[in-house]
This record gives structure tokens, C-alpha cells and sequence, in this order.
């Protein structure tokens, strides 16, 4: 899918690179799928902070283009591509998914980039927004579908955590079918010794599988659980500096000193942070903010 967009686009303007980003959780984007000319660009991700094409996304909700402020934003984030060159022109454009009580959700970007200046005009913009929104209907859409579908499990899909076991038994299917592929080239080759060798598998097919397998793994980790930072994040400074003490198995009169406050403000406090988790012990919380601390 994500080729055919980036081939697609091709035909809107020629760039030199291309990806696609998508949000996860409170600071995080990650970028399962990108190209630096023909070159695959390993899946990778990063915290972004106040300034940086994410931040400018977040904030303005609109497609972001080099024309605003010559680049000054995209040159505050992190580099993408050839980390050796500048872009002279670029456009990202935010994807948004409708979710049910609230305003469409921003969840991830689409961009293209080129070293030469005035690469993209008003007509290629125009329609690399369609195109993205395109995809962002089929993602939006995939994921309902994946959702639909957890329903059905045992459980009735009350867990979506990924698990060490999810990844293990997806990377045993694909290092078996990785294997296969190149099993089949060994055996054609010895096979076709002296022939025109036209039935050989190339290892162009193991290069594309191994691409594939990436940004799936990279895609996979959206679905790691988000509940603990979420939980943390819905504290106040106080209650998030209580919560963090109780991982250090802190009494009440302990947290008091620590924060300055009388033991019945800490119960206060735990009241709160027990509502808002949706637990009942101390242990519950400590094990949660553990979590999210190790993350």
C-alpha cells in the first residue's frame, strides 16, 4: 500500500524522498516506511518536542510546506534521508481519523521532500492532500477492521496489549518464510547449473520481504499498550510526583515529607490517583507507573 502511494505520488511531481510517520502516544512518531531515492530507509522512531514538523502539525492541524518559512521548521526536527543535504522543498500533510465525542483525530503525516527549490506547486500539492487522505480513510479503516476482529477472540478482545509473544511468533513466520525463499534459490541454482537460469528467484524477493517485514514490526508497535502513560499523563504534577514515590514503596508519612504536604493532603491525593486509574491499592499504582517509567 505504501508503495503505491509513493508511486503514485511520483507521477503528482518528481522528490528525492519520501515517508510516512505516524503519532504514538503523547511524544512519540514513528516512521515504518521510508525512501531516499530508490534506497528503503530503515523503520525508526523518535520523541519530538515543542519545536519540528511534528509539533507544527499538532498544533496547526494543516499541510505543512517549505514555502511557509523556507524550511525553518523542517530544519528543527529530526533530518530525514541524506543527512548530509538539505531540502529545498517539501510538503507534509497531516492524516486525520474521525473518533466517536471528539474532533478528528491527528494520527499520523505523509511527506516528500526535494533538493531542488520550487519542486512542488499549488496543483501537486492539491493532489498529494488527496492522495494522502486516501490513505488515511484505508488506515483509519484498517484499524477498525483490526479492532472488529479482536472482538472475536477469546476474551472478547479485552486485551490489546502486544506482548513478547505477538512479536516471537510473527518473526518465526516470517524468518520461516524468509528461509524458504532462500532455500528455493540455493536449490535453483544448483538446479539450473549450465541452463539460462530463468526460473531463479532473484534476491530482490528476500531484499522486499525483509523491507515489508520491518515496517510491519514498526507498524506492530502502535499497538503496544499506552494505558500506563495515558493514566500517568491524566495526573496533576503533584499527584504524578506521589505516583512516582510509591514505585520507591513509600508510606504516607514518607510521601508527606517527600512532598511537603500533611498526611492528609497524601490521602487526598491517593484518592485521586486510585479514581483516575481505576485501582484500588498502592501496588496496583506502583506496578503501573513502573511500566511507564521503563518505557
Amino acid at each position: 500500500m505504501y508503495d503505491y502511494v509513493r508511486a503514485t505520488a511520483a507521477k503528482l511531481a518528481p522528490f528525492d524522498s519520501f515517508y510516512v510517520a505516524l503519532l504514538h502516544g503523547a511524544n512519540r512518531v514513528r516512521f515504518p516506511y521510508g525512501y531516499e531515492g530508490a534506497v528503503f530507509d530503515d523503520p525508526t522512531s523518535h520523541t519530538y518536542g515543542p519545536s519540528g514538523q511534528t509539533a507544527w502539525l499538532v498544533k496547526h492541524r494543516q499541510t505543512y510546506r517549505f514555502a511557509y518559512d523556507n524550511g525553518a521548521v523542517l530544519n528543527a526536527g529530526m533530518s530525514f534521508g541524506d543527512t548530509r543535504r538539505r531540502s529545498a522543498d517539501a510538503v507534509t500533510v497531516p492524516m486525520f481519523r474521525t473518533e466517536p465525542g471528539s474532533r478528528d483525530v491527528l494520527f499520523g503525516m505523509v511527506s516528500m521532500h526535494s533538493y531542488t527549490a520550487g519542486a512542488f506547486d499549488d496543483n501537486a500539492v492539491r493532489s498529494f492532500e488527496w492522495l494522502t487522505g486516501l490513505l488515511a480513510r484505508v488506515l483509519t479503516r484498517e484499524k477498525e477492521d483490526t479492532e472488529a476482529f479482536l472482538l472475536l477472540l477469546p476474551g472478547g478482545g479485552v486485551s490489546r496489549t502486544l506482548t513478547s509473544d505477538h512479536v516471537i511468533e510473527y518473526m518465526a513466520a516470517r524468518l520461516s518464510e524468509i528461509h524458504g525463499i532462500a532455500r528455493r534459490m540455493v536449490e535453483e541454482a544448483g538446479e539450473g547449473a549450465g541452463g539460462d537460469g530463468g526460473g531463479l528467484l532473484g534476491p530482490d524477493e528476500i531484499v522486499r520481504l525483509c523491507e515489508q517485514t520491518q515496517t510491519e514490526l514498526m507498524e506492530m508497535a502502535l499497538w503496544a499498550d499506552q494505558g500506563p502513560e495515558q493514566r500517568f499523563l491524566s495526573l496533576t504534577e503533584v499527584e504524578q510526583r506521589v505516583a512516582v514515590l510509591l514505585v520507591n514503596g513509600l508510606g504516607n508519612q514518607e510521601l508527606a515529607t517527600e512532598i511537603g504536604r500533611s498526611p492528609n493532603t497524601v490521602k487526598a491525593h491517593l484518592k485521586n490517583i486510585y479514581r483516575k486509574y481505576g485501582m484500588t491499592t498502592r501496588e496496583q499504582v506502583a506496578e503501573d507507573v513502573r511500566r511507564h517509567l521503563a518505557r
